[in-house]
């Protein structure tokens, strides 16, 4: 076994951020690819500018009027344009620029510059003119820019004059042709429109004869009105009727007569004759009542009475029918037939009785005739309503037929004044489009190197990066700390650089199974590093973390395949384990290929295997050198026939029971998982077991597949080797020290 030195330099490990982090990192990675994806795009860029030809551009710019239906702006359009023709209509500047692009324009520019560039045409001029509206602070304006490329400076100047000169022989025709056939239309329109206004107002005027209206909202507003009036009307006369017939009662109560009886006694009573006749009747009666004491009816004076009695009786019914009337008069007969005094009662009323008998004659009178008024409402209300019933009717055609007579004789206004406005404006001549700048000598444009160049580094750097990311994303290996975690559902222990290369000074060390030898330069280097140190020291800390609830005192550290950094990981726990004053034993289990000794420059003739194949006893741990802190180191020894029976035997079991009693902690470099069975043997020995990963090296499918074999052993996690984006504590005092370990590697 060996025993090696080692320092203390605790430092902390922070795995950086994702998100944009991941995009730079995979953009490093490939940087090959983004780098000469850039490289070729540039010199294509390059090698384009350099062979193309020099062009020209003359500008101009066209005042262009709207000669449309409508504007885009919203604004109200002139009086007479809306009734133009259609077929030469421009909805907006957009259309109009596309007319002005059309073939058929362009063909009439290509006619008149045919004797001096023969060979120009259609598609060529399209190709090089360019037509834009013209924005000023956000709003577009009237006018329209018109630029021409050409690789000669005066031919670019000719064809903007030729296109100028199209544009306004176009607009001319296009405003005659639409005047015109606008006029055309209107003088077309007219007769129709005005038979029409003639048909409706005829229609509206028979409307208002057959129903005796003339405007049906105002009348039936007028009967509705009527109604409420006549139905307030009568409940007032209800009201006073009310009155009338409480105060109608009284008063016959009072003279216990009724109003007949009453008209009859006054009239009876104010008629002075029938008076005189009554109180002769009277002194009659009571002559007649005292002859009757003393004598019979055959008396000749009580005959004499009866007869002067009958007499008087007959003369008070000729004047009673006299004052009141056949009626009334046979009335106050039989009353007085009847009663033999109902005469004298009826015809003798005091000035009080007279009184409320006045009274009660008037308030029968005013009873029957608030009565006669009632019914004469009434009457007149059922027949408002009978009206009103029929008004909806008549309103719904009168508001139909009142909006078509306006609105036609308002299109038919409208027609004549577009009539005078057109007739006008073909009189006037219309307008042409102006240059506002004139067609110039065309300037030098291109080819500009520097655009195209930014250009090409731009397009360069787009089309870098999708190769880089495509290349990135067929590549199945692991890449980073995250893609790692994303394989295994199993803790991240932590992360290690990678070790830097250089030469330095070789401290001696004490070997109990061998002579006195050197440390090789790699695992002084591993001492030496501060970020070794500092990642080493933070995955050994968690491993105790989780040993504080599970006892862990044999760990295998083996890896998917070879090359992944398992011995160095394994050496490095080793360290960082003695560094805490633990007992440790590093053992090499890899007994095909093995190669702690070669990093340790160890001998190897005895180890393992010899411990496994012979019944020689364990060394104590008391046999062994210590200085204060050291390693135990067990060689795999020379290699066996067959490594796999060596490892599942008993003597196996026995021999890592011992080690577990002696040290604190048995660390096992094994050989890789995936193509042997060796690790798996080696694992069900110990406690627990550490899988390693170089970061960039192993597979996606390596991982799966070594992952579903451990699923079975008790994995404590997995450490992620090569990582390069790794951070550490102690800012300004890790670069001191990077800067001290620069001078002696020389690096």
């Amino acid at each position: 076994m060996v025993r090696v030195n080692e320092s203390h330099m605790p430092m902390t490990v922070e795995e950086s951020d994702g998100g944009y982090g991941q995009l730079l990192a995979v953009l490093m990675r490939r940087r090959y690819w983004l780098l000469g994806v850039m490289g070729a795009v540039l010199t294509i860029a390059t090698v384009f500018t350099l062979i193309s030809k020099p062009t020209y551009q003359s500008e101009m710019q066209l005042l262009i009027e709207p000669n449309y239906q409508g504007k885009k702006d919203g604004t109200t359009p002139r009086q007479g344009e809306q009734y133009a023709d259609s077929g030469v209509t421009i909805d907006d500047y957009a259309t109009q620029i596309n007319v002005m692009r059309s073939s058929l324009l362009i063909q009439r520019a290509v006619d008149i510059l045919r004797s001096e560039y023969p060979t120009l045409t259609v598609a060529e001029v399209k190709k090089n003119l360019v037509l834009k509206q013209v924005v000023e602070e956000k709003a577009n304006t009237k006018i329209v820019e018109a630029t021409y490329t050409a690789n000669d400076p005066i031919k670019a100047q000719k064809v903007l004059k030729a296109v100028h000169t199209v544009y306004q022989i176009y607009n001319r025709e296009q405003q005659e042709q639409r005047l015109k056939k606008g006029l055309k239309f209107i003088n077309e329109q007219i007769p129709a429109v005005t038979k029409t206004v003639d048909q409706a107002e005829n229609k509206l005027e028979e409307f208002r004869k057959n129903n005796n209206l003339i405007d049906p909202e105002q009348q039936a507003a007028t009967v509705n009105n009527s109604l409420n009036a006549i139905a307030q009307e009568r409940e007032v006369i209800r009201a006073q009727y009310n009155d009338l017939q409480a105060r109608y009662g009284q008063l016959q109560q009072q003279l216990a007569r009724s109003p007949q009886q009453a008209l009859v006694a006054s009239r009876l009573s104010q008629s002075s004759r029938y008076q005189t006749l009554l109180n002769e009747l009277q002194r009659t009666e009571l002559a007649l009542s005292q002859r009757r004491v003393v004598f019979t009816d055959e008396d000749p004076n009580v005959k004499k009475l009866l007869e002067q009695r009958q007499n008087l009786l007959s003369m008070m019914k000729q004047e009673g029918g006299r004052v009141l009337g056949e009626g009334q008069a046979s009335q106050a007969a039989a009353a007085a037939s009847n009663g033999g005094d109902g005469i004298l009662q009826q015809g003798q009323l005091g000035a009080l009785d007279l009184n409320l008998a006045g009274q009660l004659i008037e308030v029968q009178t005013n009873m029957n005739a608030m009565r006669a008024r009632d019914n004469s409402l009434a009457q007149t209300q059922q027949k408002l309503r009978s009206d009103l019933k029929r008004f909806p009717v008549l309103l719904a055609e009168y508001n139909r037929l009142v909006p078509f007579v306006q609105i036609n004789r308002d299109k038919l206004q409208q027609l004549l004044r577009a009539q005078q406005e057109l007739s006008l404006e073909i009189a006037r001549g219309g307008f042409d489009w102006q240059a506002l700048e004139e067609p110039r000598l065309g300037l030098k444009v291109g080819p500009n190197l520097k655009l195209n160049l930014l250009l090409g580094l731009v397009a360069g750097l787009m089309l870098g990066s999708l190769a880089a990311f495509l290349r990135d994303a067929v590549d199945d290996s692991v890449h980073s700390s995250e893609d790692l975690e994303r394989q295994f559902e199993l803790p991240l222990l932590g992360m290690t650089p990678e070790l830097p290369r250089g030469r330095v000074a070789q401290p001696e060390v004490s070997l109990p199974f061998g002579k006195p030898l050197h440390l090789s330069p790699w695992t002084v280097q591993v001492r030496n590093w501060p970020p070794s140190w500092e990642s080493l020291d933070l995955i050994y800390r968690n491993l105790q973390l989780m040993n504080e609830m599970a006892a862990f005192k044999s760990l295998v550290v083996t890896s998917a395949v070879a090359g992944e950094g398992k011995s160095t990981l394994a050496l490095g726990l080793a360290l960082s384990a003695a560094r805490l004053h633990q007992r440790v034993l590093l053992i090499d289990t890899d007994l095909r290929r093995p190669s702690l000794h070669q990093i340790l420059n160890l001998p190897n003739d005895y180890g393992l295997s010899t411990l496994l194949s012979s019944d020689a006893t364990l060394p104590t741990h008391n046999a062994i050198q210590s200085s204060g802190s050291y390693i135990d180191i067990l060689t795999a020894g020379p290699q066996p026939e067959d490594p796999a029976n060596l490892l599942s035997s008993q003597r196996m079991r026995e021999l890592m029971a011992g080690f577990e009693q002696n040290y604190d902690l048995i660390l096992l470099d094994a050989p890789p998982l995936l193509g042997m069975v060796d690790a798996m043997i080696a694992a069900s020995c110990c406690t627990g077991v550490v899988l390693v990963s170089r970061v960039g090296m192993v597979k996606k499918t390596e991982l799966v597949q070594a992952n579903a074999m451990l699923r079975k052993l008790n994995v404590i996690g997995v450490v992620a080797n090569g990582v390069s984006n790794v951070s550490y504590g102690y800012g300004a005092y890790s670069r001191e020290q990077g800067v001290e370990l620069k001078k002696v590697w020389g690096s």
